[in-house]
Order: structure tokens, then C-alpha cells, then sequence
């Protein structure tokens, strides 16, 4: 059964490596939207339903290497799940939007490229409904490698399945987010996590607002 999405509603994604700041923009945003009316559905990947958080913990808690091909077909079936039973039916209700904590692009950039799979075996696992369902907006929060090493260490918290990997990964998740931003120009916007909490609070309030088609004089 297919699902329309209402005009007024609106998909959003964050991306970006480890400590890339998405948790506290997504707070930021979320307050900003519901007080201006918005309802807003929050979710993260992998997770989101039950059978996704199970998959969650069956990912990031493992002691063993899964193999690259395991690991996107986890993901994509936590995805698929979590589409199908919430973000779908969210946005086809008036005035919602939802705003994912990882999707598409962190699979091209940790299977497709991190782990040499390739981009384009992420796409064709992704052409299906509902998997081949795309946010209107991606916010890619771009750090380097050693502001991120700094902000996992000075978490001071037990470091999970991907986390635990050597620098050498993470550079290439670097280079993985970068090929996924140019395979999508338009929908993914790059946006400077290193400067200050306000200012890449302000870059992300505009271009939201600008996909609602709302001025922030209409908002403030």
C-alpha cells in the first residue's frame, strides 16, 4: 500500500562522522519547528521500531567483524522497517517533519566507501520501495578527523562497533560522505561543524525554512 506524502511536510536527514555535533542540532531544530507549529517525528538509524533497535544493538555491540555486505543489508532492513512503520506515515500527515539521525548517505559513506563496497551497490540495495524513498533535505555536518578524535575522546564513553575502528577508517568516511555529497549536489548541504553551536544552528534554521517555503520573519 502506497503512502503520499502531505506538501506540507518534510524529511530531513543529518550526516556527518563521530562528534560531528547532529544530536544537539537536532534538539535545536526540533524546538524551533514545534514552536512554530510543526509537529515533529523524531528517529534514528539504526533503530527507530523494535525489530531496528534489536538490529541496533545486534550492530554496534558486536566484539566480532561483520562482513561489508552483512553490515548494508542490516542497515537497509532496519531502514526499510522504520520507513514502513513510521517515517512514511508521518509524512503524510499535515505539518510534520521528520528528521532522521543517519540515512542513505552514511551507508554510502561506511559500506560503500569506508568499507570498499562501492556507492553504487548502496544505490541498488536502495531502488526499491520503500528504500528508495529520499529525504528533501540532507544537513552533512563536515568536521576533520582530529576534531573528531577529540570530541569521541573527551566523551569519555565505551566506544561501540564502528567507533572502535582505526583512523585510517574514519579518514575514508571522510572521503565516503564527500563522494555522497557530490552524488547529490542539491539535496545534501554541506555546513561547517567546526564553527560555533549558534552559528551552524542559524545555517541549518535557513535552509530548512527555506524548504518549508517560510521567510524567518514569518517565524520568528
Amino acid at each position: 500500500m502506497s503512502i503520499t506524502i502531505n506538501k506540507s511536510s518534510l524529511f530531513i536527514s543529518f550526516e556527518g562522522i563521530e562528534g560531528a555535533g547532529k544530536s544537539s542540532q537536532i534538539t535545536h531544530l526540533q524546538t524551533e519547528l514545534e514552536v512554530s507549529g510543526y509537529q515533529v517525528t523524531l528517529v534514528r538509524e539504526p533503530g527507530g521500531t523494535t525489530f531496528g533497535e534489536k538490529l541496533r544493538s545486534a550492530i554496534l555491540d558486536s566484539s566480532t567483524p561483520l562482513h561489508p555486505l552483512a553490515e548494508a543489508y542490516l542497515f537497509a532492513s532496519a531502514r526499510a522497517q522504520l520507513l514502513d512503520q513510521v517515517i512514511l506515515p508521518a509524512l503524510a500527515e499535515e505539518k510534520n517533519v521528520v528528521i532522521c539521525d543517519r540515512y542513505l548517505d552514511s551507508s554510502i559513506a561506511y559500506q560503500g566507501v569506508a568499507r570498499g563496497l562501492g556507492p553504487q551497490t548502496i544505490m541498488d540495495i536502495h531502488s526499491y520501495p520503500p528504500l528508495s524513498t529520499m529525504p528533501h533535505l540532507t544537513i552533512y555536518l563536515q568536521i576533520s578527523l582530529p576534531t573528531s578524535l577529540q570530541r569521541m575522546e573527551q566523551r569519555g564513553q565505551k566506544k561501540d562497533y564502528f567507533e572502535s575502528e582505526q583512523q585510517d577508517f574514519f579518514a575514508r568516511l571522510i572521503d565516503g560522505y564527500q563522494q555522497a555529497l557530490k552524488m547529490a549536489p542539491t539535496r545534501v548541504i554541506p555546513i561547517d561543524g567546526e564553527q560555533s553551536e549558534e552559528a551552524v544552528r542559524l545555517q541549518i534554521q535557513s535552509e530548512v525554512w527555506k524548504r518549508l517555503k517560510i521567510s524567518k520573519q514569518e517565524v520568528s
